[in-house]
């Protein structure tokens, strides 16, 4: 092996640092989303074991598409390690060390595992052990063969070791190759069309495209100035007939491929062994990727030509070294070598801006090709994550144009016109890419024949029309259609239970969910929704249960973290309040500047009889949302309880002036206004609004016939009461005032005395019921929640009785976030600790009344 000296050491390291450097800020874009952003093998709450379990994407490998890549980088620096290790398997005597054999074995393996084409350094160390180690060239292996068969010489010992060692590696890559087969389970990925139209074709179109990508292969490291991120579809139009004249590149490339392999094979000088060699690290490696034996996902990727460029390196040295030898050429020759390095370190600068962000690769690659109609999609992608909506319809419009048959392009086309409002459009999209779907066919299994993305057609197109509530059958036929085609797709068993649970059938709703379970029970979200099932079904042990399980799953989920410290607060079990106010604290440190964690603190501090506690809260949720209809009437009643009476007015007064028409904010008020203000003009005033908003309520009613008592008009207060009565006619304290009042004017009348007075008595207390101890329900509000590439998460929520519907577990798509949401309301039930308000406030009532009727009496 070479000397290395350190200046060259550190001559190569500022060399490559200074053509990179300005990468360093660039983002994560095009596969380093999903290998890094969107991989839950790299969070903290993933079990170390996933790592060995799953492929470089997070993928489990048990599932076929888990061939799909992993590092090329990573895999090429094995190769490399793996190959160093075999040159020192020959000792100074020539005889065979076993150690570097063992490593090299190991290397293998652990190349294999980060790249299926590091399995072919296995060929580059057999090239290596024949042709360098031993010397052997073609002619001299035929005439040796030649010997053995006839009997004239038996096998020389160095031939004998030589096959001893390529025995030991045969037979370890025919194991990993065993080992490989298993874990795809002795299938091939699942590719469509889109990835690699030449796989489809008929012969000899597939033949005379697949040799035409050598050449262009070859091209791409001999000139690589036109780089594409992506050549799958349209990139490279298929060769139809031997006619065309891409067909001469392809001759020239077989051509000048077997002179330099005679030269190689045929002579043992050292010019010829480093050719061997740069063929050997160009040809092999490549060989997993280039279509010849098996078809691959891709047309043509920079990426699989990165351990082939180490021997396209080492022969363009080869090359260097020749001509710099030449007299006259030495000048020139470091010349154009100069050129060719800084002419390549530019470039490789320049291109780094590229990959700055998804929308600036993306749109350099249309520079090269605009033929790739997944070059427009993804255009059109990153501006979507931009919300550039309008701008990224164009790009989705104009793949479509180019590649009319990609399902991707239109389900990209209709998730689009519905983010822009345009339901009608968004269905017609949809309705075009559904109808590019191989048509049913019962008995067959689709998921080789289709993308697993592309089913997401009919999870998107009734995710749309579930909107409509006379369409919901019509989506479940969706959901049910997609799951026909692939029973373990996830997604669909998830939205078809979030259907359910909005056509009230609940118990088809949990089997969907607890079908998706059996696929993954590792997904929170799944626990979260069966949670919300449980809750709909009224089993709340069965709900926290569940809930805890996604907690397990996810300590921060911050919608389980909520709805599950609501049902312990709804329980009105007090040993549960410790837990619920540990995990509310949770929720307000993810979700800091959502008003409803403050406010459930406080109702729970309201439990404890916390009241600075429950003050503080209160306050800390009205100041993120103004106008907070729930924690002003609480607050308000939190200072009614506490003899604060002039504090809980203004909290009263705003509370009015966001909602008008709250009625139980104008008893309370009205009930302040009589008893502590002596306002009686007041508190008329407040139980006259509710009366013209609801001429039914009793409570409000009778407080106003206690007005007109304390006003002295009998009469008025006769027929109120008299009306009231009708309106409750079992009510008998009712029916008990009235002839109190009737009792009084035939007293004053005997006296003849007036019956009204426009002067009003002293204040009693006015309320028939007052709400004091009774919380009152909250308003309900839509609350969502966003799942990665992607996912589908939105429920509805209430504020006090706050419940989020969240369903995710994979995106939808892959170039397509799920669209559509459903709302759900969660079931309320009466606790004991509801039933215990009632008796409260029925005997604070009754308490009340005593005081109505003694007034009444005495005057």
């Amino acid at each position: 092996m070479a000397f290395v000296s350190w200046k060259e050491i550190v001559l190569l390291t500022g060399l490559v640092a200074g053509c990179y450097w300005n990468s360093l800020s660039c983002g994560f874009v095009f596969d380093d989303v999903s290998a890094i952003l969107d991989n839950k093998d790299l969070r903290p709450t993933t079990p170390l074991r996933n790592l060995f379990l799953n492929d470089f994407w997070g993928t489990p490998m048990t599932e076929v598409t888990g061939v799909v890549g992993r590092a090329e980088l990573l895999s090429s620096i094995f190769l490399l390690a793996a190959f160093l290790s075999y040159t020192k398997s020959t000792s100074a005597d020539h005889s065979i060390v076993w150690t570097p054999i063992a490593l090299t074995v190991v290397l293998v393996a652990a190349a294999t595992l980060c790249k299926e084409q590091g399995i072919t350094v296995v060929g580059i160390c057999c090239v290596y052990e024949v042709f360098i180690a031993q010397g052997f060239t073609l002619p001299m292996l035929i005439d040796t063969l030649r010997q053995i068969l006839r009997g004239k010489d038996g096998f020389p010992y160095a031939v004998l070791q030589t096959l001893l060692k390529l025995i030991v590696l045969i037979i370890s890559t025919l194991l990993l190759v065993i080992i490989r087969v298993q874990v795809i389970q002795s299938q091939l990925p699942v590719f469509t069309r889109f990835d690699n139209p030449a796989a489809v074709s008929s012969t000899p179109s597939r033949q005379l495209t697949f040799n035409y990508l050598l050449p262009v292969n070859a091209w791409l490291l001999l000139n690589p100035s036109e780089l594409c991120c992506d050549w799958t579809m349209g990139t490279i139009p298929l060769i139809d007939s031997v006619l065309d004249l891409r067909n001469l590149a392809t001759l020239a490339f077989y051509t000048l491929l077997g002179l330099l392999a005679h030269h190689s094979l045929r002579y043992r000088h050292n010019s010829a062994k480093a050719v061997m060699m740069a063929l050997s690290f160009m040809v092999l490696p490549f060989i997993p990727a280039s279509n010849l034996f098996f078809p691959v996902g891709f047309v043509v990727a920079e990426r699989v030509l990165y351990v082939p460029s180490m021997g396209f390196c080492v022969l363009i040295a080869q090359g260097f070294k020749i001509i710099s030898n030449i007299g006259q050429m030495k000048k020139i020759s470091w010349l154009m070598i100069g050129v060719l390095l800084t002419t390549h370190a530019v470039k490789t600068f320049n291109r780094n801006w590229d990959w700055e962000s998804e929308y600036t690769l993306f749109t350099s690659a249309l520079k090269v090709n605009k033929n790739n109609a997944k070059l427009w999609n993804n255009v059109g992608h990153a501006l979507e994550n931009q919300n550039s909506y309008e701008r990224a319809l164009k790009y989705f419009l104009q793949a479509t144009r180019v590649q009319p048959d990609d399902i991707g392009a239109h389900m990209n086309v209709g998730r689009t016109y519905k983010n822009l409002n345009r339901s009608k459009e968004a269905e017609e999209a949809y309705l075009v890419a559904k109808s590019l779907m191989p048509q049913v066919i019962p008995g067959k299994k689709y998921a080789t024949r289709v993308a697993p993305n592309h089913l997401n057609v009919y999870i998107n197109l009734a995710n749309l029309i579930r909107a409509n509530d006379s369409r919901l059958e019509e989506a479940d036929q969706l959901y049910r259609q997609a799951i026909s085609m692939r029973p373990d797709f996830k997604q669909a068993y998830i939205s078809r239970g979030e259907l359910l649970l909005k056509m009230n059938k609940l118990t088809d709703a949990r089997d969907a969910y607890l079908r998706a379970l059996d696929l993954d029970r590792t997904n929170a979200d799944l626990w979260y929704n069966l949670a919300i099932v449980n809750i709909e079904m009224k089993d709340p042990a069965e709900a926290l249960k569940n809930f805890n399980h996604a907690l397990e799953l996810s300590p921060r989920h911050k919608l389980a973290l909520f709805n599950s410290a609501l049902l312990m607060q709804e329980s009105g079990e007090p040993k549960f309040w410790p837990e619920a106010n540990r995990r509310f604290l949770m929720y307000v440190e993810e979700e800091p500047n959502d008003a409803n964690g403050y406010f459930n603190l406080g109702m729970l501090a309201m439990d404890a009889n916390e009241n600075a506690a429950a003050e503080r809260w209160m306050r800390k949720a009205i100041s993120l949302q103004a106008g907070f209809r729930s924690a002003l009437f609480n607050l308000a009643l939190l200072y009614s309880q506490n003899k604060r009476e002039t504090d809980a007015l203004p909290v009263l007064d705003e509370l009015l002036q966001h909602h008008p028409e709250h009625i139980k904010g104008l008893i309370l008020k009205g009930d302040i206004l009589m008893n502590h203000k002596k306002d009686t003009r007041g508190a008329k005033t407040c139980f006259e609004r509710i009366l013209s908003m609801d001429p039914t309520n009793v409570q409000g009613k009778h407080n106003l016939c206690v007005v007109y008592f304390e006003e002295r008009d009998l009469p008025r207060a006769e027929r109120c009461l008299e009306e009231t009565l009708a309106l409750a006619p079992n009510e008998e304290y009712v029916r008990r005032h009235l002839s109190i009042v009737r009792n009084k004017m035939a007293a004053m009348s005997a006296a003849g005395h007036a019956l009204s007075s426009e002067k009003g008595a002293s204040v009693s207390s006015a309320k028939e019921e007052k709400p004091q101890g009774v919380k009152e329900a909250a308003d309900e509000t839509a609350v969502g929640v966003k799942e990665g590439r992607s996912a589908e998460a939105v429920g509805k929520a209430a504020k006090g009785e706050k419940n989020a519907r969240k369903s995710s577990g994979g995106a939808a798509d892959q170039s397509e976030p799920s669209d559509g949401s459903q709302t759900g309301k969660r079931t309320t039930y009466k606790s004991t600790k509801d039933i215990k308000d009632i008796e409260e406030k029925r005997a604070a009532a009754l308490k009340r009344l005593e005081e109505i009727e003694r007034i009444l009496s005495n005057d």
